[in-house]
């Protein structure tokens, strides 16, 4: 963006004196905003994976894959008694941040095993970087109840019986550099090719799908649009839970009531809508202007609009912040993130955008469905805040069963321990694998 001239800068002193400063920092902000858009379109498209660990499946003798049974989803065939002996498993993940919620979905299967007596490790994939010390200080500290491990992928996975990737990226690297006679399994959270435009990276995600690993997805909508979309479904789907031991209704504290909206902002995640979202907000504002606006996650600037901004919070912080809320706004236009489902358990209202791949998999009927539009959102929220009954609404919903996690972990943990019982028949994956790109 080129400095002002001096003929600019008259331009901008004689606006300032018409219409005030709203305005013109408004331009100017739009300006920057659009000269930091044509940067990024200029800048290369980056490639979360080192070009060695980019797997051709074409490269790939077929695999035998191994028949698993998943109480949800596409059952091929019964596989017998889970194995009773301890397993070894690695489990490949990029570094997490602080309240990532899939690598906190991801980390409950870890924990399971766990319990169950299993050895795990988990294997952390940085493109740039082998250094996992930084890493798992985070890990220690946001997930205590983690006992596995932690190196990283790129040093050798030596010495497990299972490797389970985690996303389309590791799911190249766990098909490339797992050792000979590994049993892979690639726990599948969402469809990635939707995170990008058509083109290569979509295509790399697509692959992921097609390297022989065991694929299980998380949830029944998954499962669907694998079929739609590459003719064929994952070998199992287990449940898709929520936390309903973190996220509960609380006892109100005396002449308390709930009030306000709250929304979780991720602005460099598309797919989670945050400009959707900060739009209907802004309409929301202007409908009910006595209603608070909580921002978590990332913080929020430059809105036209006065919100509170809480950062990123601990579950239970979190939870004692849907307590003391009327709704919520879950914007999803992939498979359906945690969020709904802990605003539910805790008695909060969750408004979402209508999506075939996220409503297919959330049936809850307290959740309110609105198009996916500014002006549909807002009205959703104004309905769902100015309705009677706020406190006695919340109890309700609060006091439905829902599925927790345990189911989910208990099958994933299951079957992993069964699949591995029943693969001990193949071959050793080295005669079966033909190379790397």
């Amino acid at each position: 963006m080129k400095p002002p001239t001096l003929d600019t800068a008259r331009l901008l002193a004689k606006r300032l004196r018409r219409d005030g400063w709203r305005p013109v920092a408004r331009t100017v902000a739009a300006k920057v905003s659009d000269a930091a858009v044509d940067a990024w379109h200029l800048a290369e498209p980056g490639l979360p994976l080192r070009e060695e660990d980019i797997v051709d499946p074409g490269s790939l003798v077929e695999q035998s894959r191994v028949p698993v049974q998943s109480s949800v989803g596409p059952v091929q065939s019964s596989v017998g008694p889970a194995r009773t002996g301890s397993l070894s498993v690695g489990w490949v993940c990029t570094p997490p941040a602080p309240g990532s919620g899939g690598h906190t979905t991801f980390f409950r299967m870890v924990e399971e095993m766990e319990e169950r007596g299993h050895h795990c490790t988990l294997y952390l994939y940085d493109a740039n970087d082998d250094d996992t010390s930084r890493h798992e200080q985070t890990i220690r500290s946001h997930w205590p109840a983690l006992r596995a491990g932690v190196r990283s992928a790129t040093n050798g996975m030596e010495g497990v019986d299972a490797i389970v990737a985690s996303s389309w990226p590791t799911a190249h690297v766990t098909a490339g550099r797992a050792p000979g006679g590994v049993h892979l399994f690639y726990f599948i959270q969402d469809y990635e090719p939707y995170f990008y435009p058509r083109g290569f990276l979509y295509a790399l995600a697509e692959d992921s799908y097609r390297l022989g690993l065991t694929n299980v997805a998380l949830g029944g909508m998954i499962g669907e649009v694998m079929q739609a979309e590459l003719g064929e479904p994952p070998q199992a789907v287990v449940p898709f839970g929520c936390d309903t031991g973190t996220y509960r209704l609380l006892k109100p504290s005396p002449g308390n009531i709930r009030a306000g909206v709250v929304y979780y902002a991720k602005r460099k995640i598309d797919r989670r809508g945050y400009l959707l979202a900060r739009l209907a907000l802004e309409r929301f504002h202007a409908l009910h202007p006595e209603q608070e606006i909580h921002i978590y996650g990332d913080t929020v600037t430059g809105w036209d609009i006065p919100v509170t901004n809480h950062g990123n919070l601990t579950p239970t912080e979190l939870n004692s912040l849907y307590n003391r809320t009327i709704a919520g706004l879950a914007i999803s236009f992939t498979n359906v993130s945690l969020v709904p489902g802990e605003l539910l358990a805790a008695g909060n209202v969750p408004v979402l955008n209508h999506s075939a791949f996220a409503s297919g998999l959330l049936r809850d009927p307290d959740a309110v469905w609105a198009p996916a539009t500014p002006a549909g959102l807002a009205a959703a929220l104004a309905e769902v805040v100015s309705a009677p009954g706020i406190e006695e609404r919340a109890q309700a919903i609060a006091g439905r069963t829902r599925l927790d996690w345990s189911s989910t972990r208990e099958e994933f943990a299951r079957l992993l321990e069964n699949a591995c019982a029943s693969m001990s028949h193949l071959p050793p994956l080295d005669s079966l694998r033909g190379g790397r790109t």
